[in-house]
């Protein structure tokens, strides 16, 4: 009896190690080709979380999936939303955001009511 239970456990434990070194190694690969330095890297993620935490809030743009990356400081944003005013304000809220240095508006304006 308790070789059958050893035997299974045994299994799914080393499966989970295979998965957890396997995912690893493919996050240490995309920090060694991003030539950002570390500290770069964590003030975007800082930036882009922020921005998105603004977005959650916010009842204008609440409502729609922007999409927000952040390289160097510089945001991009993309997506659609259904208004001008919606856009305006995700653009705002991104400038207004500590350590933005510039916003790229990609964001698309979509007639919804078609």
């Amino acid at each position: 009896m308790r070789v059958s239970l050893i035997l299974p456990v045994a299994l799914a434990l080393t499966g989970c190690t295979a998965l957890m070194v396997g995912g690893a190694a493919a996050v240490g690969y995309q920090v060694g080709k991003d030539e950002r330095t570390a500290s770069v890297v964590a003030a975007d993620s800082a930036i882009t979380t922020s921005i998105k935490g603004k977005y959650v809030a916010d009842s204008v743009v609440s409502v729609f999936n922007i999409g927000v990356r952040t390289y160097e400081g510089t945001v991009t944003l993309s997506g659609t939303v259904g208004s001008i005013l919606a856009r305006d304000r995700a653009v705002s809220l991104a400038r207004e955001t500590d350590g933005v240095v510039t916003v790229n508006d990609q964001i698309i304006i979509e007639d919804r009511s078609k």
